[in-house]
């Protein structure tokens, strides 16, 4: 599978040359001096309205709502036509699917041995749990001789359903209101990913520095991320098993489950209330980011995640909106790459549940993606710091 017509190498390396030129990879040129406002994971009004793209973007944020929200369910109510879906849902597939972050930073340290000295039942069962994971996925030794990685897939995203106090629309063919595409993937320890997705012809860009997260999109240019340095969600959906134990090596045991008939382990990792706090901006505050991984007894290996997120967005003299965002992500179909288990298909179903302070004011949407991996490597030759390079257009 090609991407644009180039090897996904030869588009990462255009990609630097480009940088090396000067050119802004973003495609968007701006003023010298003129700053980014901050990227907000989710649906917030700056996904669609932005800081210098309308002054008081956030003065704006009941216009939007009314635009996007209950327009929206009138014209669906209306009409619920394939068309309308693609219309006004991709933006939002891509906006909440595109490149969703993990809710904590994650250390670039080897994961320690297990201990269970001075330490609580729930921590020393998820470290235990941890350690089996990385066994299954190939071992610690293994996992340490991988420097970088590349994965090429497919996706198809589709919003299944949109809910207002008084009406459920859904599209009346799923199959044709879904839109197909495919990402390609580049990572480099410690902390440097880049990853680039197409769908329904709108093409979207992110990545990390190892110093600050990125993202553009078309209908905003590029933003910068607040807060630490994060990983792309994504890589845990079985891509990464060096991120995934990192990542739950700090987490908890906090029960089991039957996820597909199979018995798991469930980890609880919650971001600490320094990292919220570092990720708000403005009225929009980060209340939580919860994510919990389920690992198989049987095999060990990762077979689901959860994650949810809950931002409260605050209006000029009006009443507090909140935003929670879940997503349940399956992760199947494990194969060895070099010795290494990674997982090479999966599904997602968000959940977009916005509520306020005023009753019978909800809505909430679901919205759907399968993807496949078509192509995995490690160390992949030619690789550097260069390629991680942020957008011209912001400013480290």
């Amino acid at each position: 599978m090609s991407w644009d017509g180039l090897s996904p190498l030869l588009m990462l390396l255009r990609r630097k040359q480009q940088a090396e030129g000067g050119v802004p990879r973003s495609g968007v040129t701006r003023p010298l001096g003129e700053t980014l406002s901050p990227l907000m994971e989710g649906p917030t009004p700056q996904d669609f309205v932005s800081g210098s793209r309308a002054e008081g973007s956030w003065a704006n944020l009941q216009h939007w709502l009314k635009e996007q929200v209950l327009g929206r369910a009138q014209s669906l109510a209306k009409s619920p036509s394939v068309s309308n879906y693609k219309r006004s849902d991709l933006r939002l597939l891509l906006g909440v699917l595109g490149a969703p972050l993990v809710p904590v930073p994650v250390s670039s340290d080897p994961i320690p041995h297990l201990s269970i000295k001075n330490m609580p039942i729930e921590t020393s069962s998820a470290q235990y749990i941890v350690q089996q994971y990385i066994a299954a996925t190939g071992g610690s030794k293994l996992h340490s001789t991988i420097k970088n990685s590349y994965a090429l897939g497919k996706v198809k995203m589709l919003t299944s359903e949109f809910e207002t106090p008084t009406k459920l629309v859904k599209p009346r063919n799923l199959s044709k209101a879904a839109e197909t595409g495919g990402f390609v993937l580049w990572q480099m320890i410690p902390d440097m990913w880049y990853v680039e997705m197409a769908v329904g012809g709108i093409k979207v860009h992110a990545g990390s520095n190892g110093k600050l997260v990125w993202r553009h999109t078309p209908w905003l240019g590029s933003h910068a991320s607040k807060g630490p340095v994060r990983p792309l969600r994504r890589l845990l959906q079985g891509l990464d098993p060096r991120i995934i134990g990192s990542m739950f090596a700090n987490a908890r045991c906090v029960g089991e489950k039957i996820i597909r008939g199979e018995d798991c382990f469930i980890l609880k990792l919650a971001g600490d209330r320094t990292t919220l706090l570092a990720r708000s901006d403005g009225p929009a505050e980060i209340i939580r980011h919860v994510a919990f991984g389920f690992f198989s007894q049987r095999s060990g290996l990762l077979v689901h995640v959860e994650d949810s997120h809950l931002t409260r967005i605050q209006s000029a003299g009006g009443d507090a909106i909140y935003w929670e965002t879940t997503i349940d992500s399956s992760v199947e179909d494990y194969r060895s790459v070099d010795g290494i288990m990674i997982a090479h298909r999966g599904r997602s179903i968000v959940t977009l549940f916005r509520f306020g302070e005023v009753a019978m004011s909800h809505t909430k949407s679901r919205m759907e993606e399968t993807w496949t991996i078509e192509e995995v490597a490690f160390n992949v030759p030619g690789l550097s710091d260069d390629c991680f390079i942020p957008p011209a257009d912001i400013r480290v």
